[in-house]
């Protein structure tokens, strides 16, 4: 295993609070796998930052009537919170508009402009007569010839995923006004010359052994259809300077800036005392020693697999690479797609209103679009959190820990030694944690889940055989023996849920007495609670779903 292990998710956009989609997609899985790399003693840098450049700030600053920096300030702080809230355990959450970014975006224009790689270019771009401007590709919106999406921007179609150029779009109109009262007119580009690197980048990419099929098979089309070279600059006033004559009033392209943002946000980091950013992204130490996931919906994978990795190769400069790229297909919204305008679908501020975080990060990792798209369905979501935390795991803990403080005054009795039943269920768990690692270590969530589900099961149905509330009279050392071990598998059944519902299964820890909390430890070994422990009773953890909140919760997301 790499010495060290650096983590990124897709930078959410800071215009507005996120879908349970972007959760589900990138920062939920980030984060699980940062904290089981934690848990097994590894070092980890887990990075992420608002993506705060280019059109998408604009507009929707232009909506909410401030100007665009105090807008992305409060967006950001109110992102920061809310992911705060849900768990994810960045070590540094970050901003693209941040000095750092703006300064790195600039000197990798440079050092691409040197290697010759740039290129002007006079381009045809729309101009809206009613608004008086040049309209940058998201400031056009239109019918995508593809698919035929009308809500198709002009950078790509969200529906289809193809990327476009405004002019590919049919029947296109200004974002701004609305107006389809667009004109062409010659504007002046910068174009970074990707076709000069399309060997490079092939090469790169098909040495690739560990990306998804997806990831791949996106990659490999990309390049198929010929690498074209790519505009990265757009007629904007917020955003990061073109610092070339000629230039003034232009910005970078936000997709030639973003990805760089996990390069400044780690800097910034460091400027903020986290350590040397150069021993997670420079030189032939980095590109040894580290091993660099992406976590990120299929909709960014062409960007990280083709042109970010364009301005890496581009620069000449020793940066380090993507070593996987973990690609997620879509969660679709009881049959349809999330929808801001329409009120459909579930948003992170609201997931929290109404439900603990932990309850959403169990279904949403254990229901992972991996291999296809996950349709969330308010039944579906009830029965599941019913059997899996609230029967099965809460009601584990409940047993268990209400047993002991009500017949033992919560300290953990002594007496009896393990016998064949205890070595059984211990050896049974033992095999489960192995596969349960490998599946970690493959970035394969949903048999993770199984995995910890897989184990919660055997450590009710130990208790259940062992029985100490019905031994306790008969037998006493033999009850001691099953309270013991039985809570035993309870750690255990915490310590692997720890990555999923890190709210949850450190209270339960707590309520085991263990020392810990902060970051629960591996689980290598299953073995009882010592006796003389104190224990004591949590609160019911996960409540039970009913009918009625499922009506509550689909009247309240399914739109107007």
């Amino acid at each position: 295993m790499a010495k060290r292990h650096l983590i990124t998710s897709a930078l959410p956009y800071v215009s507005g609070v996120k879908h349970l989609g972007n959760l589900a997609g990138s920062l939920l899985p980030a984060d699980i796998h940062a904290r089981f790399l934690r848990q097994t003693g590894q070092e980890v840098l887990f990075i992420c930052a608002t993506d705060e450049q280019g059109t998408p700030a604009e507009l929707a600053a232009a909506a909410a009537g401030e100007p665009v920096a105090a807008f992305c300030a409060r967006q950001h702080d109110r992102q920061a919170d809310i992911y705060r809230r849900f768990g994810l355990s960045f070590d540094y959450f970050g901003r693209t508009s941040s000095a750092r970014c703006h300064a790195l975006t600039q000197h990798f224009y440079r050092r691409l402009d040197a290697a010759g790689l740039t290129e002007e270019r006079v381009i045809r771009q729309y101009f809206s007569v009613v608004d008086g401007r040049f309209l940058p590709d998201r400031y056009v919106i239109g019918t995508c010839p593809h698919c035929g999406h009308d809500g198709a921007r002009g950078d790509q179609c969200e529906a289809c995923t193809r990327v476009l150029d405004p002019t590919d779009l049919i029947a296109p109109r200004s974002a701004v006004s609305g107006s389809a009262e667009l004109v062409l007119r010659d504007s002046r580009h910068l174009f970074l010359r990707q076709s000069g690197l399309a060997g490079e980048i092939g090469a790169w990419v098909e040495s690739q052994t560990e990306w998804p099929p997806l990831v791949l098979g996106i990659a490999r089309s990309w390049l198929a259809a010929g690498l074209q070279d790519r505009c990265i600059t757009r007629d904007l006033a917020w955003g990061v300077p073109v610092p070339r004559a000629g230039f003034a009033g232009k910005v970078f392209y936000v997709w030639f800036d973003a990805p760089i943002g996990y390069i400044g946000a780690t800097q910034d980091w460091a400027d903020a005392g986290g350590g040397d950013w150069r021993r997670w992204w420079w030189g032939e130490a980095a590109a040894r020693e580290v091993r660099y996931v992406q976590f990120l919906g299929k909709d960014n994978v062409p960007f990280h697999t083709v042109s970010f990795p364009a301005t890496l190769i581009g620069s000449g400069e020793p940066w380090k690479r993507v070593d996987v790229i973990k690609g997620f297909n879509w969660l679709t919204f009881e049959g349809g797609k999330f929808s801001t305008s329409r009120g459909r679908g579930i948003f992170t501020d609201a997931a929290l209103e109404v439900l603990p975080a932990d309850v959403w990060r169990w279904w949403l990792a254990a229901n992972a679009p991996e291999s296809a798209d996950t349709d969330f369905g308010f039944g579906r979501f009830a029965a599941d959190v019913n059997a899996d935390l609230a029967d099965c795991f809460g009601n584990l803990v409940n047993r268990l820990l209400s047993f002991a403080v009500s017949r033992y005054g919560g300290v953990v009795p002594d007496g009896g030694v393990a016998g064949p039943a205890e070595v059984e269920a211990a050896g049974r768990i033992g095999a489960h944690l192995s596969c349960l690692r490998v599946h970690h270590e493959a970035l394969q969530f949903r048999k993770v889940a199984g995995e910890v589900r897989a184990i919660w099961r055997l450590a009710n149905a130990y208790a259940a055989e062992a029985a100490p509330w019905v031994r306790l009279k008969s037998d006493p050392d033999g009850a001691a023996v099953g309270l013991r071990s039985a809570l035993g598998l309870l750690s255990v059944c915490a310590r692997v849920a720890w990555p999923f519902i890190p709210g949850s299964a450190a209270t339960v820890l707590a309520a085991l007495g263990e020392a810990d909390l902060d970051l629960p430890a591996w689980p290598e070994v299953v073995s009882a609670v010592p006796a003389g422990r104190v224990v004591s009773q949590p609160p019911i953890l996960f409540r039970k779903l009913d009918v009625r909140d499922v009506e509550r919760l689909r009247g309240r997301f399914s739109g107007r």
